[in-house]
């Protein structure tokens, strides 16, 4: 597959919201990597630092902003499970995020229509590290062994149909997430390279936990990142 280079003592930051969504790549990293303290594993070729966020933006910004002050990294990979809107894509199939945008960042009018902060003017849609009101991942085209999506970043997950649908009028995207514009933020301010990589747990539709496939994502998902550091060594 085609990856980021990776010249040897390459630093990776590993970024998931939360613990249980990289459990399985965390227990590999044990068995195979040696580790200093927790969550900080090497071998003779990389290193791999796992942050944990917590889930949201918010939780997303302070801890990269906190790590970005203490360490330089090489590449940064955000790892998560995400809800699709896109019925073409199957449960448990794992998808990089090429663009994400803060979907929810703005005000309800009067009238029930949503204006974003681009919309506003009150920030720019095309001021860095924004194009067109996305955050785009310029090095995407380097990492070409999955399929390719576009994002959005909640901080309401969708589950009621009326706001499916102004969602879905209003921009054009294939996943949903609480994290990952925050993710593409940081990684762009800091002029790092990055890696957004999602797994489907669920169709964005009214709102069934009965209908998500959480255990078959995070399989899914931690079976590719693993992949992704045999290949690097």
């Amino acid at each position: 597959m085609n990856t980021v280079n990776t010249d040897l003592n390459m630093k990776i930051l590993l970024v998931a919201a939360t613990r249980m969504e990289i459990e399985p790549l965390i227990a590999y990293l044990n068995n195979h990597y040696q580790q200093q303290i927790w969550g900080h594993f090497f071998n003779a070729s990389h290193e791999v630092q796992v942050l944990i966020t917590g889930v949201g933006q918010a939780q997303t910004a302070y801890s990269l902003g906190l790590i970005s002050g203490q360490s330089h990294f090489d590449w940064w990979i955000n790892a998560g499970i995400a809800g699709a809107f896109d019925r073409q894509l199957q449960m448990g199939s794992v998808v990089e995020v090429v663009s994400d945008r803060f979907a929810d960042l703005g005000v309800e009018e009067a009238d029930g229509r949503f204006l974003s902060m681009h919309d506003l003017g009150l920030i720019p849609k095309d001021i860095f590290p924004f194009k067109d009101g996305q955050l785009q991942n310029p090095t995407a085209s380097e990492f070409a062994f999955l399929p390719k999506v576009d994002g959005l970043t909640v901080n309401r997950v969708h589950g009621f149909e009326p706001s499916i649908q102004a969602i879905s009028e209003k921009y054009v995207a294939q996943i949903e997430t609480m994290e990952s514009a925050a993710f593409f933020y940081g990684a762009l301010m800091q002029k790092v390279a990055f890696t957004g990589i999602r797994s489907i747990s669920n169709y964005v539709e009214p709102r069934n936990r009965g209908n998500w496939q959480v255990t078959l994502a995070i399989e899914q998902l931690n079976h590719v990142l693993i992949e992704i550091l045999h290949a690097i060594g």
